[in-house]
């Protein structure tokens, strides 16, 4: 079997550090330009330069997105960019656009390029005509099966790696090269804004009776009909280990560290248990479901890889997420009370009782004893988010460990 990666998604420095401590093997993140995330916060050069030292400290690799379809106008900042990127070393370059693909091999050849989704990457001979031009990795498309991924394996020079989406959100356009948003309100998916119309509610309006607007059914089941589940193959992992995949992906660039360090460890363990023994995955299965739905989700689906979906992949009746927790914070530092220091998530109260999640995959059950604001005053809890906290929670808590409550 080949050695298996799991990459997991950053929004920010904080996430980062979060996907490294509960259990990526490397982490995927934008800079503040030509990525396809601008809504997310994404990093600062700074911010990139610290999380790329913090990753190399604990063994983790740093790709950064340059995966934007980039127009003219775009080439002149892309070069500059790609320079910042050549100081600041990341492990590789996720890159879409065949111009942009160009200038980084000419610019930094040093760092490896791999070849984005968004680059339509569904057949063997892609993945050659990548590698020929010196690409170290393909992003499968998300339409691929895994028959037809096993068949890339066996047609592509044995170094060459795969990689492909295991778990999030799916996009209902092909490979994600959406058009949707840019028509209807004028900001372009392929430019990294897209504003998600397919979460959004449809009616129709006929041609001579404007203003009146009806509803469209699907089998009268509801209006949103192109509002995919979420990929989840946490309970396939024996297929997905041995299909020839080199790195597993999590969707998630706009994700909180909640959602991040819940996805994480759960495929760490269910990836780990797996290569230790099969029989062990099997038994941990309940685990696996349990915790994979401790963050927010749209109910989940296995997307192309058992065949093409059906309308049992789809929501027609809203399109909200399923949320089971609140995330509060982390600690970012524990001192010699044993108090953790946070930056308030979310407000909690004192007495109440909540979770710590930690990255070796234990949830302790905690009661909230004292709350102290930035000057040291007992408060029974903060008004604003952001505030800077220290927490009693009356057990022993670790830097890096998570706090969040249960909504149930």
């Amino acid at each position: 079997m080949r050695k298996i990666e799991l990459l997991v998604p950053a929004s920010s420095l904080e996430v980062l550090k979060i996907a490294v401590i509960f259990g990526a093997d490397a982490v995927y993140i934008g800079g503040e330009a030509f990525g396809l995330r601008a809504k997310a916060k994404n990093f600062s050069h700074e911010d990139m330069a610290e999380g790329i030292a913090f990753a190399h400290e604990h063994g983790v690799k740093v790709y950064v997105t340059v995966n934007i379809l980039a127009h003219n106008g775009d080439l002149p900042g892309v070069r500059e960019y790609l320079q910042e990127l050549k100081e600041l070393k990341p492990d590789a370059l996720i890159i879409a656009d065949p111009g942009i693909f160009t200038y980084a091999r000419e610019i930094c050849p040093e760092i490896e390029c791999h070849i984005s989704t968004q680059a339509n990457n569904t057949n063997y001979e892609t993945y050659r005509f990548w590698y020929r031009l010196g690409a170290k990795r393909v992003v499968t498309a998300r339409e691929l099966s895994l028959k037809e991924i096993q068949e890339i394996r066996a047609n592509i020079p044995d170094d060459m790696e795969i990689e492909t989406f295991v778990h999030g959100a799916m996009c209902i356009s092909y490979s994600g090269r959406c058009l949707l948003s840019n028509y209807l309100v004028g900001r372009d998916a392929n430019q990294g804004a897209c504003t998600h119309p397919c979460r959004w509610k449809y009616s129709i309006v006929e041609e001579k009776r404007p203003g009146e607007y009806m509803p469209v059914f699907e089998n009268e089941r509801g209006t949103y009909i192109f509002n995919s589940k979420d990929l989840c193959m946490v309970e396939h992992m024996d297929d997905v280990l041995n299909s020839g995949i080199d790195s597993l992906k999590i969707e998630g660039r706009m994700k909180t560290a909640l959602y991040v360090a819940t996805v994480a460890r759960t495929y760490r363990k269910a990836i780990d248990d797996y290569l230790e023994s099969p029989e062990k995955y099997k038994a941990n299965m309940s685990w696996y479901q349990e915790q994979i739905s401790n963050c927010t989700y749209r109910q989940f689906t296995t997307g192309f890889f058992y065949g093409k979906p059906d309308e049992n992949t789809q929501i027609y009746d809203n399109n909200t997420y399923v949320k089971e927790y609140t995330y509060l914070g982390y600690a970012e530092e524990v001192d010699e009370n044993g108090f953790a220091h946070i930056t308030q998530r979310n407000k909690f109260t004192v007495g109440e009782t909540i979770e710590i999640m930690k990255p070796d995959g234990r949830n302790i059950e905690a009661t909230v004893k004292a709350i102290y604001d930035e000057d040291g005053n007992s408060v029974e809890s903060a008004p604003h988010p952001q505030q800077k906290l220290a927490v009693d929670l009356g057990v022993e808590i670790e830097k890096y460990d998570l706090l969040r409550r249960s909504e149930a």
